[in-house]
């Protein structure tokens, strides 16, 4: 059974996060005040509704508590309607509710009436791009929760012509390499014993900050 998912807020962050899960397989179900918007993305979810997410009555009519995921993705301009928003999905049962902020305070506040997650997408985006900037072996990087961290990273200098077992990443710098792209190949299961060519990228999994340390320490 495929799983669901609630949106609420189609502006370009709750569009893009509905495409990316629609196109995953999950059942999406967009809702916005603004009708225009809901008709922009009706071809693209399994349902699209014209609603008052602020109006208990009118969401609870959307079962929340019966959806996988539930995401506010309202906007700047409704940071009152995001926090009550919120608030009533998880009153109202959701499992896994996870809200858009705008800024810290706005975060601060998701966060204590109840959000299992609070996102900040041009938060996320400056601290991922300032990470390339300073660190350039670093393509990008992907949260998995507080702890972990997923990076895209070039091999440096004193690793390349090195197997993964001479570099020991895991027990020298916390690193683990879960797969690694190889020109046109897509990306394949690490083999340990294969030396490592500059051309490749290594998708590794650290702590937060491991990977700049590691880079930083090879220099």
């Amino acid at each position: 059974m495929a799983k669901q998912a609630l949106v609420i807020g189609l502006g370009r962050f709750g569009v893009s996060v509905a495409k990316e899960l629609s196109e995953r397989g999950v059942e999406v179900l967009g809702v916005d005040l603004d009708e225009n918007r809901v008709r922009a993305v009706a071809n693209v979810v399994a349902e699209a509704a014209v609603l008052d997410a602020t109006d208990a009555e009118a969401l609870g009519r959307l079962a929340p508590e019966r959806r996988d995921i539930c995401i506010c993705a309202l906007g700047d301009d409704s940071i009152h309607a995001s926090i009550l928003c919120t608030a009533l999905l998880r009153e109202m049962g959701g499992r896994r509710v996870i809200a858009r902020a705008s800024d810290s305070l706005h975060a601060r506040i998701l966060r204590r009436v109840g959000a299992h997650e609070v996102i900040d997408p041009l938060r996320d985006f400056g601290a991922r791009f300032a990470t390339h900037l300073v660190h350039e072996d670093i393509l990008g990087e992907l949260p998995l929760g507080p702890e972990l961290v997923i990076t895209e990273m070039r091999p440096g200098t004193a690793m390349i012509g090195k197997t993964l077992i001479e570099l020991n990443l895991p027990r020298q710098a916390g690193i683990t390499v879960v797969g690694i792209r190889t020109g046109d190949n897509g990306v394949a299961l690490p083999k340990p014993e294969r030396l490592l060519a500059a051309t490749d990228v290594l998708i590794v999994v650290s702590r937060p900050g491991a990977v700049a340390k590691f880079i930083d320490g090879g220099k």
